[in-house]
């Protein structure tokens, strides 16, 4: 049983935490916000994510797994320190590491014995010699450590199987021996694991998500394409997908990808790509094609209506993704901005992310269910494809509407079928 600290309680502190915690370690979760911490002792997630809240309630009770806001009691028995606070995006793209920087300072000024600091935040290539430099001219007496990248790629949604099955373990040091501790860590996963320079590692993370976040716009673009010629980009998608070369992931047309990983991620790479005099032409039209993406369920909303001004929208879906509450750059809070400016009158519902929509999306009304949001409506537009709408009682659905006028963003429905089902039916690529 090693000894962690986690610092950040969000998406991959919380995770990580919670899941070295379920593997045997002990591991301590900090966080500045007194609220948080005050909450996760209470038994209350700031996020939610599937299975999350069980796994931690077991390991707060088998003493594997606490939360504090004190440095000195999260490092007095540490081994390692994982760094997993957030990188917002900067005013140019770039990321910003107020959030490292303070825990690195934090870190230096409290640490007592030798300790392994793991960047697991995504940061800027380079980074880790940055926390470095940072920690040798903060610490007020030498004390032994060492700095490894260690990337996350989680998926909101399904981070606890991520972590628990992953596809590899990215590892970057310069101390070859910190590196292998890392490692040690993440036997008991039983996958691959990369062991490269810390700037190597750091890249990996960017270049991977960068990839997946292409691979969105290409199929994107191609429905666009399919739409104009008369083919259909599922079965195109399909067609692709068998080959090994490609792969089915990611090959799903819709409304483009959103979230607090591609879109910054994407950003912050164009962005040191920029600084060095490079031309990042591929993500700047990858950025492109997504932008654009978001402007199409309003296009087809005002072809089959007319006119929107005056006419109610119901928006099913609020979240960036199914199975998560997060709704940082959802494409349905663009869609319904884009949507208000026209003069439409918006209302919409997510299974979870009601709270955050309240917040995040002024003027629109929020509903209890799909149904209540297809009551009165001239036009329903999909944003997130929740298992939950896979189910509705579609002939109840069109009764409700005003206008049995239908745009599936996330081509959730069979368009033929809906075509028989009496809808005005259109989706992202379809024939």
């Amino acid at each position: 049983m090693k000894t962690l600290c986690v610092i950040g309680v969000g998406y991959v502190g919380l995770v990580t935490g919670t899941c070295f915690a379920d593997l045997g370690n002990k591991v301590t979760a900090l966080d500045i916000s007194e609220e948080r911490i005050a909450n996760l002792q209470k038994g209350i997630l700031p996020i939610y994510e599937p299975g999350l809240e069980e796994m931690v309630k077991r390991n707060v009770v088998a003493g594997r797994l606490r939360f504090t806001t004190n440095y000195d009691e999260a490092l007095q028995e540490a081994e390692f320190a994982f760094i997993a606070v957030g990188t917002p995006e900067g005013v140019d793209g770039e990321a910003d590491l107020q959030y490292v920087r303070s825990a690195a300072e934090a870190i230096a000024e409290r640490m007592t014995r030798p300790l392994v600091i793991v960047n697991k935040s995504t940061v800027p290539v380079g980074t880790g010699d940055w926390v470095a430099d940072i920690v040798l001219a903060k610490q007020s007496q030498p004390v032994p450590f060492s700095v490894v990248s260690c990337p996350e790629f989680l998926r909101e949604g399904s981070a606890l199987q991520d972590f628990m099955n992953p596809a590899r373990t990215v590892l970057g040091s310069l101390d070859r021996d910190a590196a292998n501790k890392v490692a040690e860590l993440h036997l008991p996963l039983r996958a691959p694991i990369v062991v490269t320079d810390l700037r190597t590692a750091e890249m990996i993370k960017y270049a991977s998500n960068a990839f997946l976040a292409t691979k969105i716009s290409f199929i994107n673009e191609i429905a666009n394409i399919c739409e104009a010629l008369g083919a259909d980009v599922k079965e195109v998608a399909a067609g692709m997908g068998y080959d090994p070369r490609i792969g089915k992931q990611f090959l799903d047309a819709g409304l483009g990808y959103g979230g607090s990983c591609f879109p910054k991620d994407v950003k912050a790479l164009a962005y040191m790509a920029n600084v060095q005099g490079k031309h990042p032409q591929l993500l700047q039209t990858v950025m492109e094609i997504n932008n654009y993406q978001r402007r199409l369920p309003v296009v087809k909303a005002r072809e089959l209506l007319g006119n929107l001004n005056g006419k109610v929208i119901g928006l099913l879906g609020l979240a960036f993704k199914p199975n998560t509450d997060d709704m940082r750059d959802a494409p349905a809070i663009s869609i319904a901005h884009a949507l208000q400016i026209e003069g439409a009158m918006v209302q919409g519902y997510d299974p979870v992310s009601m709270t955050h929509a309240g917040r995040l999306m002024p003027g629109v009304k929020l509903c209890d269910n799909a149904y209540d949001t297809a009551c009165g409506a001239d036009a329903l537009i999909v944003c997130t494809e929740w298992n939950e709408f896979k189910q509705l009682d579609l002939e109840r659905l069109r009764g409700l509407m005003k206008q049995p006028n239908f745009v599936d963003g996330r081509n959730l429905y069979d368009a033929a079928w809906m075509k028989r089902m009496g809808f005005n039916y259109r989706g992202v690529g379809r024939n």
